[in-house]
């Protein structure tokens, strides 16, 4: 499906300004869509928005259909009448350009709870009634997902293969026993769940009222531990204690020199064509009701995938494994009709990954960063792209565009001053500019960039396991002199919001 010509912002709604220690979906993240709107920008790109786990990875979460309490703004608890200004008297001091998780996120738990228990005393009984409603549509993936992490609370966050047998095994008897026992947790975690998608909504609503969409992200692969695997362990390569047998990752390439090992279990894709893709289906339904596009992580793995066996301590020693090609897009095509998708398409680019693009339309990506080697006729050089792609300056895996260039080989530094024309001085607003200018339907700038900062901004860097994510925006750069940088860009280029 073909984009209409635009541009816009990745910033992850935990960068965002707030008193809570990181940002979230309630006044500050209104006041950046009114700043993309200020800047004519009509997309606002974030990460996946799932509740994340160890090393705080939005890709790494806990469910694939679940959203990230985390996100959920106590201001606007206070304002639907769950807390009172008085909760919030104990709010500690944050640092406002990093996020702290384990502070922040045993905040935001504190404060869910006390609007839990407020709204079992009857708070908010307007809100009885959607709450009910949301638990009832989406009980296919809730009610897993809630047990799931009300369960590994209750022993000590301890991963689902080591709890009881029983519950491992998912016995009936056992699950109907844990729901009774943990029935006050269980409501607080669906009432979380409906609160991060009732504000969503109000901010996706928000955003369309100034002519911005909002693209979400879809890791292809799921966590470990997390929901998705333990409620469907036959649909991934599971031995018969419900350890993975092989793991995903990509070989040596650009990031590492040993690969990435990702570690996430595979699917049995053999189980899951059996099913019709159903998991895939609903996984892809619950994604849109959440946002209006959606970037596919490294849709490679459709095609072909890095397996590398448990055990492992780096993606050396893998192989390469065929996938469904294009079949899971079929059935989501099928089920749901034509959605905007973008294809993360970087890597190892073979003729299937270009067929399978070709077939369904899909715009794939292209980094600015991988542009300047010595070869003038390389995919990432925009006099080389297609209109139906999506350039980047950078991403969130990459160094900002500042970082980038001063540690850049000269020979690349050489060829990007050349293609230029610019000495670099302020090469990221030059990146801008070229990623702007160039036929790609769509133009996508982290916001790291638009504000020129160097390697201290970076959101992650593939292979380190702690330090990622933590970045954040300052109110005081939301500034006006940027938006109307940005919107004489659009003006200029023919990028006007659709």
């Amino acid at each position: 499906m073909r984009l209409p010509r635009s541009s816009g912002i990745l910033l992850h709604p935990t960068s965002l300004p707030g008193p809570d220690g990181a940002g979230d979906l309630g006044p500050g993240a209104r006041r950046f869509v009114d700043w993309l709107a200020q800047a004519r920008q009509g997309v606002w790109q974030v990460l996946p928005l799932g509740p994340t786990g160890y090393g705080d990875s939005p890709y790494q979460c806990f469910s694939a259909f679940a959203g990230n309490p985390l996100l959920v703004s106590a201001d606007d608890l206070v304002a639907d009448g769950l807390l009172e200004a008085a909760d919030l008297a104990a709010r500690p001091a944050f640092s406002q350009d990093r996020v702290d998780y384990g502070a922040a996120i045993a905040w935001k738990r504190r404060l869910l709870a006390r609007a839990a228990a407020r709204f079992r005393d009857g708070a908010a009984p307007d809100l009885v009634e959607p709450f009910a409603a949301f638990c009832r549509a989406e009980a296919a993936w809730l009610d897993d997902y809630v047990l799931f992490t009300t369960l590994k609370d209750a022993h000590g966050g301890a991963p689902w293969p080591e709890w009881p047998a029983a519950l491992v095994r998912r016995e009936p008897a056992a699950l109907a026993a844990a729901r009774e026992e943990l029935a006050g947790a269980i409501l607080a975690q669906q009432l979380a769940q409906f609160l991060f998608a009732r504000q969503l909504g109000a901010l996706r609503r928000h955003a369309a009222a100034r002519r911005v969409r909002l693209l979400g992200d879809m890791p292809i692969f799921v966590a470990y531990d997390g929901a998705d695997v333990w409620a469907h362990p036959s649909l991934f390569h599971l031995d018969g204690r419900g350890r993975p047998t092989v793991v995903a990752g990509v070989p040596p390439d650009y990031f590492s020199a040993t690969g990435q090992l990702w570690g996430n279990p595979l699917y049995d894709w053999h189980a899951m064509v059996g099913q019709g893709y159903r998991w895939w289906v609903e996984r892809f339904r619950r994604t849109f009701a959440m946002v209006d596009m959606v970037r596919i992580d490294h849709v490679i793995g459709f095609t072909r995938y890095w397996e590398v066996a448990a055990g492992e301590t780096t993606a050396l020693n893998g192989r390469w494994r065929y996938g469904p090609g294009g079949a899971v897009l079929q059935a989501v095509r099928d089920a749901l009709g034509v959605l905007p998708i973008v294809a993360e398409d970087l890597g190892i680019v073979t003729p299937e990954v270009d067929a399978l693009l070709e077939r369904f339309a899909l715009p794939g990506m292209r980094v600015l960063h991988f542009a300047f080697g010595d070869d003038p006729s390389g995919r990432s050089l925009p006099h080389n792209f297609p209109r139906n792609c999506v350039v980047y300056t950078g991403t969130h895996d990459n160094d900002t565009s500042v970082g980038w260039f001063a540690s850049a080989p000269e020979h690349e530094r050489a060829f990007a001053q050349r293609y230029l024309a610019r000495s670099g001085e302020d090469i990221a607003w030059d990146l801008i500019r070229l990623a702007m200018a160039s036929v790609a339907d769509t133009a996508m700038v982290p916001m790291q960039d638009v504000l020129g900062l160097g390697s201290a901004a970076r959101m992650n860097t593939p292979g380190r396991a702690q330090g990622n994510w933590a970045w954040r925006l300052l109110s005081a750069q939301l500034d006006d002199q940027r938006a109307r940088g940005l919107a004489e860009l659009v003006e200029l280029y023919g990028r006007t919001p659709a």
